[in-house]
């Protein structure tokens, strides 16, 4: 079949997809609702271990220490993440007098932390930009003074974490690319199925509408009567 033959299926019925697209937009648009506001903020903490200085003795205690601190920072990245982190952060949360609360494990799918050598970067997403900022300074109380209850249980009691960037002003994110690119998909699928339903019924379609429909069932055409 020449393409010029599809284009003629799909314009006898090109109200089929016209059809599908109105209904499609106009369900889309009635049933859209605005996504909450979600904003972020993000602070950074250098993570070290502190070397062992022997005396009279040359070492390589330096670079195992520095090599120590990348393994740290990998280690760190998972805890931040931890269900015993999130409560800790809580504790803190209500010392401050702040009546948010993280529910234990809720961590793990607003905050995503990531390295640099040995610096570890803190990512933190929440609904209310007033209580992101409490969240954030207690984050920041839970990683400089509650951390070394985690250091000794990795076996590095000497390492020692320090905020080297506040938390910044929570900002508001951007739609994400899934929401700006819900309706554009709905049409499309709309579209498709608008165009393929046009084939079916082309295809269950067994009455005559030209001269070529006869000539494919081998039946000599005599005459034809012109449109116009």
């Amino acid at each position: 079949m020449e393409l010029k033959q599809y284009g003629y299926i799909i314009w006898k019925r090109a109200w089929i997809p016209a059809l599908l697209l109105v209904v499609v937009a106009a369900a889309s648009l009635a049933t859209y609702q605005t996504p909450p506001a979600t904003y972020r903020t993000s602070m950074r903490f250098t993570v070290g271990v502190k070397p062992q200085e022997v005396e009279g003795e040359y070492t390589y205690d330096s670079f195992y220490a520095w090599q120590s601190s990348e393994y740290l920072a990998d280690d760190m990245t998972v805890i931040v993440r931890s269900g015993a982190f999130a409560t800790d952060v809580n504790r803190r949360l209500a010392e401050m007098g702040g009546a948010v609360q993280i529910p234990p494990g809720s961590l793990s799918g607003s905050t995503v932390a990531g390295k640099e050598h040995r610096i570890l970067t803190v990512d933190i997403t929440w609904g209310n930009a007033e209580e992101l900022a409490q969240i954030a300074q207690a984050v920041v109380t839970v990683m400089e003074q509650d951390s070394p209850q985690y250091l000794t249980q990795l076996g590095t009691p000497g390492a020692l974490i320090r905020l080297i960037d506040e938390p910044s002003p929570p900002a508001p994110n951007s739609p994400s690319l899934t929401q700006r690119l819900d309706l554009p998909v709905r049409l499309l699928l709309a579209l498709g199925a608008g165009i393929a339903l046009t084939f079916l019924l082309d295809y269950l379609d067994d009455s005559v509408r030209g001269r070529g429909d006869l000539e494919r069932l081998d039946i000599p055409v005599l005459a034809e009567v012109p449109r116009k």
